[in-house]
């Protein structure tokens, strides 16, 4: 394959790495039994069961970042003994999928070497696209390792999804990430054991914590916390958690803007006010902002929860939610996500109601189901001459005319007459709209008896 035509494609499963190469780089995996905390990868596993009956399937590795599909993947190639090839769908297209496969039938040919195509971000291809790696991996040509951190069976069409092994990989657990760290704080070849670097237990424990689950991020900020050691001349003697704080800075929370992480967190905020739990849609709302999330995105979530789960239990909920949204607009970051956190609180604290959600939704189910029908004509607008002789606006009762301004005139069509769509809970506000609304049917009540006696 030629490195000057396709720069990306990088046949490395006995490449050798630079020592100058990033810490996460040089201490990849090189194994499947190197690799920790991942369980589809660990002996007795579906996949290594596979590999051991020389029939390693196409896979498809999802996961969030740093959780190893990028090392797994070049792994499994070493182990059964193929080249490796790696590109990604953000650089690449169709032309360079067919290239890769034209060297890998000459390979084949020529050596009888198998081939494993990885593309990384597999999900960016659109579905045309995939359809390209469906022959060449039927065939034998390829064996496909698609990484993405999206869901696959959203982004990836069900032609691929059916022929590939899909593995679910998990952010590292904690105990995995202190493994990961130890092991690159005493390698003295690939690691930074030359640096004479050390942690407490604790610290350790909690550059683990704070790496949420990323080894890739808990490498980089290892190796940037060694070589401020270094420079500070502190090495030797284990570092506190106090220490550490002063050489490296932190690292924010994950949190993927446009992937599943975003509708995960968004998902989980919004349920926490919906369940009154204001510990919790603090946390969430601080979680995202903390990951970059926009905060108009989540101002307009915040509208938009006050309308669907508070309603009319509360209507100065989504007063309040709008004027979070415009205090944001006009203070901007920091001052106005204090805003954003006030309204979170009170529309977790709210009472709750969704009966004009459910009953606007109803509403619009019987619209669609074919409920369309003429306006009546008594509360047609009659502004001519000929649409009074129509009879537009004939027998309209004024409601000003009448005590308390009801009247029992119908305001719906005769075929929807007597329809109830939205009826209110019994919880804040609605229980006053439910008393006026069962005050008004006992007056029309006694009207009508009235008038028939």
């Amino acid at each position: 394959m030629s490195g000057e035509l396709f720069p990306e494609l990088r046949p490395s499963a006995s490449e050798q790495t630079p020592p100058d190469a990033p810490l996460a780089e040089r201490l990849r995996p090189r194994t499947l039994d190197e690799i920790v905390g991942q369980s589809t990868v660990a002996e007795g596993s579906l996949l290594r069961r596979a590999i051991e009956r020389d029939r390693l399937p196409s896979i498809l590795l999802w996961g969030p970042p740093g959780s190893g599909k990028t090392t797994i993947a070049r792994a499994v190639a070493a182990q059964v003994g193929q080249d490796f090839v790696a590109f990604s769908a953000v650089l690449s297209g169709v032309k360079e999928v067919r290239a890769v496969v034209a060297e890998a039938r000459l390979r084949r040919a020529d050596s009888g070497r198998g081939t494993v195509l990885f593309v990384d971000e597999i999900h960016r291809f659109n579905k045309s696209q995939q359809d390209a790696f469906l022959p060449h991996v039927e065939d034998g040509t390829l064996v496909l390792i698609g990484a993405t951190t999206e869901n696959p069976s959203f982004h990836l069409n069900a032609a691929l999804l059916s022929r590939c092994l899909v593995l679910t990989l998990d952010p590292l657990s904690e105990d995995a990430m202190v493994a990961i760290a130890t092991r690159a704080l005493g390698d003295s070849d690939r690691g930074l054991g030359e640096h004479d670097v050390h942690l407490l237990p604790e610290a350790l424990q909690a550059l683990a914590r704070t790496s949420h689950g990323d080894a890739r991020s808990l490498l980089n900020r290892l190796e940037a916390l060694a070589e401020a050691a270094v420079a500070a001349g502190q090495t030797g003697a284990p570092l506190d958690e106090a220490t550490i704080e002063k050489l490296t800075a932190k690292k924010l929370a994950y949190h993927d803007r446009a992937g599943d992480e975003h509708f995960n967190l968004i998902s989980a905020f919004h349920k926490s006010i919906r369940g009154g739990d204001p510990q919790a849609s603090l946390y969430w709302l601080a979680r995202m902002l903390d990951g970059g999330e926009d905060p108009m995105y989540l101002a307009r979530r915040i509208v938009r929860i006050a309308a669907e789960d508070i309603g009319l239990a509360d209507p100065q909920a989504l007063q309040l939610a709008l004027a979070a949204k415009e205090t944001y607009r006009f203070l901007g970051t920091p001052e106005g996500e204090l805003a954003l956190a006030q309204a979170s609180v009170y529309l977790a604290t709210a009472p709750k109601s969704n009966a004009v959600y459910g009953a606007f939704d109803a509403v619009m189910g019987d619209i669609k189901g074919g409920a369309v029908h003429p306006v009546p004509l008594h509360i047609r607008n009659a502004p001519t001459t000929l649409m009074k002789q129509l009879g537009y606006g004939k027998g309209y009762v004024y409601p000003h005319d009448f005590d308390e301004g009801v009247t029992n005139q119908s305001y719906l069509p005769d075929e929807l007459h007597g329809r109830v769509w939205y009826e209110p809970s019994p919880f804040g506000h609605e229980k006053e709209i439910a008393r006026r609304m069962e005050y008004w049917a006992r007056l029309l009540q006694e009207r009508d008896e009235t008038e028939e006696s």
